[in-house]
């Protein structure tokens, strides 16, 4: 079933099978902004929606993860389903694989089926299957996620749950100085020290990298501008494979001596550059600015 069009305020059930992905899912959706809620008792499932129509804006989409954790108070989900859909616009997303794929999963990370008991991980899963298997048939969407890997799912979930335009790379364009150190999260780092250094420029050496004079004085230097330009040629590839991959945060850092004339003026227009990029959401921070 195609996803129906998206209102204002929304809920989204998300239910499967144990190991299907629900985790990936999870943070999928929250990186689209959706409020989410793991474990949710289905009895719970009104009062989160009553309590979200309580936050105005803050919350206008809502996604409870509920599943057979939930032991005995997992076997009224489709009565609180009916109630549910009878009062709010919700849609279930059901998360399946294969058994051998189920099996798979549940021994790489040494955790026994929730529904296992004394028996085997097959009895566990062949059980889960058996009480769930009306709910598959209520549900909206189905994702078999046997063949998916986390990257695979979670573009999926971005694919039908994200409003148009709001699935962007966040870019953090940081400059620093070496002096003080390398970000320890940055995901690429470029050095500007080939760059004349405006410090031992008098009437500069007080100044930032955000005022007029210093910003002019580094692009006029040679390699300058022609830096800039093959960095933003190198960095298409890299931001393509970014989104391929579903990494959805970055962070390029920039350097100089002390982190307050070249790297700062050099990552500012980066990231005025880069902001004008459809798919990148783009901020710029200094982080050695206001160091002596």
């Amino acid at each position: 079933m195609s996803p129906q069009p998206k209102t204002s305020r929304e809920m989204l059930i998300v239910t499967g099978m144990s190991g299907a992905g629900r985790s990936t899912v999870g943070n999928a959706l929250e990186d689209l902004g959706w409020y989410v809620v793991d474990n949710l008792p289905p009895q719970m499932l009104k009062p989160l929606v009553d309590l979200a129509g309580h936050t105005g804006e803050a919350i206008p989409r809502v996604a409870a993860m509920v599943d057979v954790r939930g032991g005995k108070l997992f076997a009224d989900v489709l009565d609180a389903l009916e109630i549910l859909r009878r009062k709010t616009h919700v849609r279930v997303l059901f998360l399946d694989a294969a058994d051998a794929t189920l099996v798979r999963r549940f021994e790489q990370v040494r955790r026994p089926h929730p529904l296992q008991g004394d028996g085997t991980l097959l009895d566990g899963i062949t059980a889960e299957r058996a009480r769930i298997a009306e709910l598959r048939e209520l549900s909206d969407f189905v994702i078999d996620t046997t063949d998916l890997n986390i990257h695979q799912l979670a573009m999926r979930v971005q694919e039908m749950f994200a409003d148009e335009g709001t699935v962007a790379t966040r870019l953090t364009v940081m400059s620093f100085g070496f002096k003080y150190g390398l970000p320890p999260d940055a995901d690429l780092v470029a050095d500007c020290r080939f760059l004349p250094n405006p410090f031992w420029v008098p009437e500069l050496s007080g100044r930032t990298g955000l005022e007029p004079e210093v910003r002019d004085y580094v692009f006029a230097q040679e390699g300058a501008e022609e830096f800039l330009h093959a960095y933003l040629q190198m960095l298409e590839p890299v931001l393509t494979g970014y989104r391929r991959e579903n990494k959805r945060h970055a962070t390029i850092a920039l350097g100089c001596t002390g982190g307050r004339h070249r790297s700062v003026a050099i990552a500012e227009e980066l990231g005025r550059r880069l902001g004008a990029l459809p798919g990148l959401n783009v901020s710029v921070k200094h982080r050695d600015l206001g160091r002596e």
